[in-house]
């Protein structure tokens, strides 16, 4: 499934950044912060096509947090509450202007956003594969 693996590829980018560079060099930081950016909206399309797959209600159409909520619903998602702050943080990332607040970012993306993505990858690929055993 192409939005999945679209998913899988940008997550894999931003599992290899250096984070120690992004400490020390702005532009790196503004590059991972990015490359979470461009993660997270993979993320929640390749979730919503996954639940789209299993027919699930609400599914078809729904903003990030529609699709977030109804993925935490069905099992899909495990952790709420590390997705919503990441639906947050994305939200606010044209307002990070401080150099704190996006050394703040970097290390939620590294500690916490990071393993979710992580998470959900596998789950998704395991559903998917189940709603291809369906067929």
């Amino acid at each position: 499934m192409k939005k999945l693996d679209n998913f899988s590829r940008c997550l894999s980018v931003l599992q290899h950044a250096d984070f120690a560079a992004a400490d020390n060099d702005e532009i790196y930081r503004t590059g991972v912060i990015g490359q979470f950016n461009l993660t997270f909206e993979l993320a929640w399309k390749a979730l919503q096509a996954v639940l789209r797959m299993h027919g699930a209600v609400g599914a078809e159409t729904g903003s990030p947090r529609e699709i977030l909520q109804l993925g935490y619903k069905l099992g899909f998602l495990d952790d709420s509450a590390v997705w919503l702050a990441m639906l947050k943080q994305r939200n606010s990332l044209a307002h990070i202007y401080d150099e704190n607040n996006a050394d703040e970012m970097i290390l939620l993306i590294r500690d916490s956003f990071i393993p979710a993505f992580l998470v959900l990858e596998k789950t998704l690929r395991d559903k998917f594969e189940e709603a291809e055993g369906n067929f």
